[in-house]
């Protein structure tokens, strides 16, 4: 493993948006496929619903690491000059590593869990109130409440989780190492590159939140059209979506090395 100086965080959102320069229409195809498994999700969740509640919601924590798993395939093959295709979204599912990738999707939903129910200790259960049982919510108690404070404090608890586990997927599936291996190994790459996590994550919020949050203004004041702010902003939402998924990649490869053609990548 490589120790990382802070500006490592920059340049894995320098070197994403290289990716997706090199090839943008196959990465917005690639994630475009994601969003159809997305939508078909959707679909058997409303039609399970009523056996079992927040199915949708379950589900997706648990398939995370299939649907970030081909893009950061898709980077590998950009590396090895080969074309990425939409195809590589079934990447996943197709692994040999299928059920530890499963586990590690249920150590995602169990992070989400315990994000939740944490939160119960600064607002008393609003804001999981508001997940699970929005119906029977008085809105009286949302303006006494703290639940502001409590998202804040379960998105940093899940957070902190989606570090450790930043890099266990595709330890997974290109190291051929056991579930709680990758996760151990996820752990220690994670603690020596806190610093680049945290340039990462304020460069990000920069980048696709401040910009296009200005971007907004601005359309507004010079179209006063809500509707013109949402058909421009649409694909710039979209663009960034697939740069974030692009810096995944670059992240792995500066720590653990670049990803050969075959399985795996020498760990030292």
């Amino acid at each position: 493993m490589n120790n990382l100086p802070a500006q490592t965080g920059w340049l894995w959102i320098k070197q994403g948006f290289q990716y997706f320069r090199q090839q943008p229409m196959e990465f917005i195809s690639l994630f475009l496929a994601y969003l159809f498994f997305v939508l078909i999700l959707g679909l058997i969740s409303y039609a399970v619903a009523g056996l079992i509640p927040h199915f949708g919601q379950i589900l997706t924590f648990i398939l995370l690491p299939l649907f970030t798993l081909p893009f950061m395939q898709a980077c590998k093959e950009v590396d090895q000059g080969l074309r990425v295709r939409p195809q590589l979204i079934l990447t996943g599912f197709r692994s040999p590593q299928l059920t530890s990738l499963l586990g590690l999707g249920l150590l995602y939903l169990l992070a989400a869990t315990v994000a939740l129910f944490a939160s119960t200790l600064i607002d008393g259960g609003l804001f999981l109130q508001l997940l699970t049982e929005s119906d029977k919510l008085d809105p009286a108690m949302l303006e006494e409440g703290n639940m502001a404070l409590a998202m804040l404090f379960a998105m940093l608890i899940y957070a902190l989780a989606l570090m450790v586990l930043w890099f266990a997927g595709p330890l997974i599936a290109w190291q051929n190492m056991s579930l709680f291996k990758a996760v151990f190994y996820s752990f220690f790459a994670a603690l020596k590159s806190v610093r680049a996590f945290l340039i990462f994550a304020l460069s990000w919020f920069a980048v696709a939140g401040i910009v296009p949050a200005i971007l907004m203004v601005l359309i507004s004041a010079l179209t006063g059209s809500q509707d013109a702010v949402v058909m421009l902003m649409l694909p710039v939402s979209l663009l960034s979506n697939v740069i974030l998924y692009c810096t995944f990649y670059p992240s792995y490869k500066s720590v653990f090395g670049q990803a050969d053609t075959g399985e795996s990548s020498t760990i030292s």
